[in-house]
């Protein structure tokens, strides 16, 4: 799953936060039949032409991550931007509507002093592990 965002503010700060978001572990669920396995790892922030961000995680943790970025929230910093702009970038980088979502928890990333333009999302398939892998035959998120 991959949530694309612009960010404003002093750069310190902009750091911070995208530290925080680097260090965020998340469990990848890999299944197989009705066994399933959580593994951890990192989340991933990737820049985008434009100077757009997007940060890469599980699925399954949707609600936390468009949460703690105040997907839910309206920008007046997307005023700021084009929508002519906006709308060729969301097609572009083929990027879906925000989906409703439940906003009860978030994580406590450092976030003082930055505006978020939410953009819009990007899902992966799955895939098979290959058989010469620790995790031969379990379906897993392609992220």
């Amino acid at each position: 799953m991959h949530a694309v965002f612009a960010l404003y503010g002093k750069i310190e700060e902009v750091e911070i936060l995208l530290r925080d978001m680097r260090a965020q572990k998340h469990y990848y669920k890999f299944s197989k039949g009705n066994e399933n396995i959580l593994v951890p790892m990192e989340g991933s922030v990737r820049l985008l032409p434009g100077g757009f961000y997007e940060y890469v995680f599980p699925k399954e943790d949707l609600n936390l991550v468009l949460t703690t970025l105040r997907f839910h929230e309206p920008s007046h910093y997307a005023s700021t931007i084009p929508k002519i702009y906006l709308k060729l970038l969301k097609k572009m980088l083929r990027l879906k509507e925000i989906p409703k979502f439940n906003t009860e928890k978030k994580y406590l990333w450092i976030m003082q002093n930055i505006g978020i333009i939410p953009l819009g999302i990007r899902e992966d398939g799955d895939l098979i592990e290959p058989e010469n892998t620790q995790y031969a035959g379990y379906k897993l998120e392609a992220v």
